[in-house]
């Protein structure tokens, strides 16, 4: 479903991605893996066009999409939801998942991702007229999922889901988007520092340092590797 294609990213003259190959397949949980620092955002960041590459290409469905901004990206059925759980915080929890379907035009389309989002996460049903920012770091995560899913995405790219949440909490956003896999078929780029708790999820996986790919496999693979744990997972 997505190529990317030696993918190198530079900021001034600090190079952040070199040479970066990966792909998300379809149908699949794919896990973006290392340390802060690594390069994962800033290639996340290059994938979505928020970022232009110095090299590489980026390609989705056997179409060239390097640069395509990412409001066009959503038209064209990829959603990023970004690293920090970001909502609008003064709007209620259904406006702003009212937001995330302003491509849609028929109401009865949007009233119908909008039952799915809620009984994904019913906690946004309960709390609709709510505040969003007055919401707790694991429910703004939820809605902040939730407004993703409701431009109706094929593939779905999250930037460090578990950051600052508690474990029980990081538990049900990894349930959440492995439900959304198991049940819609949704694809899912997944960025995390939290290897364990995301190759848990994942069907394959690449672990990156220093801005390069530095391991690959499956997830199963990845998840009983001896160098993956003793670097990584502390064990």
């Amino acid at each position: 479903m997505l190529q990317v294609e030696n993918l190198s990213v530079s900021y001034g003259g600090v190079q952040a991605v070199r040479g970066v190959s990966l792909e998300v397949r379809q149908g699949g949980i794919t896990a973006l893996l290392g340390a802060n620092g690594a390069g994962k955002s800033s290639t996340l960041l290059a994938i979505v066009g928020a970022v232009r590459p110095k090299e590489g290409r980026v390609v989705f469905e056997g179409r060239d999409i390097t640069g395509t901004p990412p409001d066009k990206l959503v038209v064209q059925g990829i959603a990023m939801i970004p690293e920090g759980a970001r909502v609008f915080a003064r709007q209620p929890v259904e406006q702003n998942l009212r937001l995330g379907a302003y491509t849609v035009r028929d109401e009865s389309v949007y009233r119908q991702r909008l039952d799915q989002v809620y009984a994904l996460f019913p906690r946004l049903q309960e709390r609709r007229a709510q505040l969003a920012g007055t919401m707790s770091g694991g429910e703004r995560q939820m809605l902040a999922i939730g407004r993703a899913l409701m431009s109706g995405p094929r593939l779905l790219l999250i930037d460090e889901p578990s950051l600052g949440l508690s474990p029980l909490l990081v538990e049900q956003v990894f349930d959440a988007l492995a439900a959304l896999n198991r049940e819609s078929g949704l694809s899912v780029l997944l960025v995390e520092q939290n290897m364990a708790q995301a190759l848990e999820v994942a069907s394959r996986a690449y672990v990156m340092q220093s801005g390069r790919i530095a391991l690959s496999g499956s997830a199963a693979e990845l998840a009983a590797s001896d160098e993956v744990r003793k670097a990584y997972l502390g064990m």
